[in-house]
């Protein structure tokens, strides 16, 4: 499964979230740190969802970017 995953730059760690799974976030001093732990986050995030009998979401979030 693949979803979206939007990476913010503090001003001393990096925050990422996933905009199709409420609650599901990290926190990382460097880029391919909160990397690692959003993906970790979104599996532990899946997992729990399963346990709870609940359906997976799916992933409907569109990522672009715009030039202006």
């Amino acid at each position: 499964m693949r979803y979206a995953i939007v990476i913010e730059k503090g001003e001393t760690s990096y925050g990422a979230y996933v905009p199709d799974l409420p609650c599901c976030f990290a926190v990382g001093e460097t880029l391919d740190e909160v990397r690692n732990l959003i993906k970790e986050s979104i599996k532990f995030h899946l997992e729990g969802i399963e346990e709870d009998g609940l359906k997976i979401p799916q992933s409907i979030s569109i990522c672009e970017y715009v030039e202006v």
